[in-house]
């Protein structure tokens, strides 16, 4: 979608007070995350959907940069609930009325959870770039997702040290409008709707949470580890397990942010729908996320 509720708030505040400055900005979001179904992860299953909530405090420097930490608390989970941590730094460049662009980069740090799939992607660099001089204003965004993640257990009998490697790389058109209504209840409020429409083009070798591509594929099936029957066992067997796939369109999706500003509190739902193609999904699928922010 190019932008994240976070992002839409802060580019709405920066309108309505026609000044710079810095801030902290403290948030809690909703939504729901794909997870196993059962204690054990099984890759025969389709994945379900869990609700979280995900506290998040962010630091806004006037001159564009910013850094942000946000945990992600999952409901009904089997191990730690508290699955996923992000650490993020960036720049967003908003002082030009015809363009709008920046870059970040995010650390992710991920629990070992029977309930969220398997994912080596634990580092992300994300860019976008929005031209905001006509009433459609056209968008692409880029991310590069990259890392490796190492486990060790037991598979038929044996120790094993499971290494999941790879990369992930998605460029997302998109075109948008933002609304934009001010004093509707009181002199200090406003709203700010922007429904959106994207492509979604990259590659799907893991999932992952990249802000680029909120949908989800399954995650590697663990393969057999190299080991002769009979042979001593005098360290882990060693599995490394690298999954490539082809640069193709992967997704449509009609998207609506919403933020809802009074004072220094904002109020964030948005609602998603989308269709997948090359995943066997049929049909219209959706999901909706919110995020309410106190601004210090």
């Amino acid at each position: 979608m190019g932008q994240t509720l976070a992002e839409l708030e802060h580019q709405l505040d920066s309108l309505l007070r026609k000044k710079e400055k810095s801030e902290l900005v403290a948030s809690v979001g909703y939504g729901n995350n794909p997870a196993y179904g059962s204690q054990t992860p099984n890759y025969e299953l389709p994945l379900v959907m869990k609700t979280f909530i995900s506290p998040s405090l962010t630091y806004y420097h006037k001159s564009g940069f910013y850094g942000s930490i946000s945990g992600y608390y999952l409901f009904d989970s089997y191990k730690d609930p508290w699955y996923e941590w992000d650490f993020t730094a960036g720049y967003d460049y908003t002082k030009n009325d015809k363009l709008l662009t920046g870059i970040s980069y995010t650390r992710y740090l991920f629990a070992d959870s029977s309930d969220v799939p398997l994912s080596p992607i634990n580092n992300e660099l994300f860019a976008y770039f929005y031209y905001r001089k006509w009433w459609l204003e056209p968008g692409v965004s880029v991310d590069l997702g990259w890392g490796k993640t190492v486990t060790e257990g037991m598979h038929d009998g044996l120790k094993s040290r499971t290494t999941l490697q790879g990369h992930d790389f998605n460029i997302i058109t998109a075109v948008r409008h933002p609304f934009i209504f001010t004093g509707l209840f009181t002199a200090k409020d406003a709203v700010l709707l922007t429904p959106s429409f994207a492509l979604t083009m990259g590659t799907a070798n893991y999932f992952s949470n990249l802000k680029g591509f909120q949908y989800y594929t399954r995650s590697t099936k663990p393969s057999k580890p190299a080991h002769k029957p009979g042979a001593p066992i005098t360290k882990p067997v060693d599995i490394t397990n690298e999954l490539v796939t082809g640069f193709e369109p992967r997704a449509l999706d009609l998207t609506v942010n919403v933020s809802y500003l009074i004072g220094k509190v904002s109020l964030s739902p948005s609602y998603t729908v989308f269709k997948t193609f090359n995943t066997g999904e049929n049909g219209l699928l959706s999901y909706f996320t919110a995020k309410l922010s106190y601004s210090f």
